[in-house]
């Protein structure tokens, strides 16, 4: 598969991941995040969890890796602030994160 055929892939898992989170959010935050913005929030969920060596972890004895949500979503309100993209409120923040773990959860990449 070349390099443009991963870009497309990605593209279109992006934009289902997008999808599945908007209909996981309440009404209001639906309204209050474009969908650029929520397209911003996916890279930088998917940063961290390269970064954080998150995808390196040890399962535990049950077959779970740990995520704590609440640090990723801080991590987004960060990178936010640093970019100069935004202000975010974190509680709002991880109903986000909340909805791209439960989108993992539906193609049963994560338990």
């Amino acid at each position: 598969m070349g390099l443009e055929e991963d870009f497309l892939l990605s593209d279109a898992d992006d934009e289902k991941t997008v999808e599945y989170i908007k209909n996981y959010l309440s009404q209001e935050l639906k309204e209050k995040f474009s969908d650029d913005e929520l397209y911003y929030f996916v890279d930088l969920i998917d940063e961290y969890y390269s970064e954080s060596g998150i995808l390196d972890a040890e399962p535990d004895e049950e077959g779970y890796v740990n995520i704590d949500l609440e640090k990723v979503a801080e991590y987004i309100v960060k990178e936010a602030r640093k970019n100069e993209v935004g202000e975010y409120d974190p509680e709002e923040i991880l109903f986000v994160v909340q909805g791209e773990m439960e989108y993992g959860n539906s193609l049963g990449q994560v338990e």
